[in-house]
């Protein structure tokens, strides 16, 4: 059983959902993500690992902002690897790198480069937000060779037919968005997760994770009474940005993803 399905199994076990935390390798520096990544894995279950890029058409200002920090600080791809190797030294917990497609695509070796440095690395898997299934055959084959575990995402107005190809080509979990839209923190998420939910686990027979929008314990308990997984970036990420306790707020969410 890979390092993601049995993080998903525990948390099943103990009644909970699992906390899948985000923060964007090298933000605010280096030596501060590393300490901010190794307070929040003493509560998460899983941790998303972001490599910083120019164009994040995904993401809301928060995340936004913070990769255009990292950036200036020098954080590239291979940094990124860097310091999820030295991550991996310090816990035995799941590590994705979530990862637009185009710095894998400019990654020596392009799609085969990337995830042979990424397992080397660590990793055990890779979220791609911005590359659909079908367009994505070389990196998924890539991926498979090197057990790295691909996560894709479905949103709200995704099609029994979409639902159908992110489950044929997802591995690990599937990541649910819960709003149309970009990533950041809401005060409330549409009734319309739980039969999204429902539709990629029928789909995929995977875990499936539910982000972009939950920002504090009690959005995160009610995410977790329909998902396998609650996704927090944002909230983190700014908790982070004004000098605060990420490890705390981990704390209250992972109180939060108990059933």
């Amino acid at each position: 059983m890979s390092r993601i399905a049995a993080a998903f199994a525990a948390a099943a076990a103990d009644d909970r959902a699992a906390l899948v935390a985000y923060l964007p390798g090298g933000f605010p520096d280096e030596a501060r993500f590393l300490e901010a990544a190794t307070a929040v894995l003493e509560h998460a279950d899983l941790l998303e690992v972001g490599v910083p890029f120019s164009d994040p058409l995904g993401d809301g200002p928060v995340i936004q902002r913070a990769g255009e920090a990292a950036l200036a600080a020098g954080a590239t791809t291979a940094r990124v690897l860097g310091m999820v190797a030295r991550l991996r030294e310090r816990t035995d917990k799941p590590l994705l790198l979530m990862t637009y497609y185009n710095p894998i695509y400019c990654f020596p070796g392009g799609d085969a480069g990337f995830a042979q440095a990424a397992k080397a690395a660590g990793a055990d898997g890779v979220i791609l937000p911005d590359l659909p299934p079908e367009e994505g055959p070389e990196l998924i084959a890539a991926a498979r060779a090197v057990d790295l575990d691909t996560v894709f995402l479905v949103a709200p107005t995704s099609t029994p037919e979409r639902l159908a190809a992110v489950g044929a080509a997802a591995r690990g979990f599937v990541y649910a968005v819960s709003v149309t839209g970009v990533t950041g923190a809401r005060d409330s998420l549409p009734e319309s997760v739980a039969a999204l939910v429902a539709g990629a686990r029928e789909a995929s027979g995977l875990p499936v994770a539910v982000g972009f929008g939950v920002a504090s314990a009690a959005t995160a308990k009610r995410v977790a009474r329909v998902a396998d997984g609650v996704v927090v970036g944002s909230a983190l990420v700014q908790r982070l940005a004004e000098g605060g306790d990420v490890g705390a707020l981990a704390a209250e969410l992972a109180a939060g993803c108990r059933r």
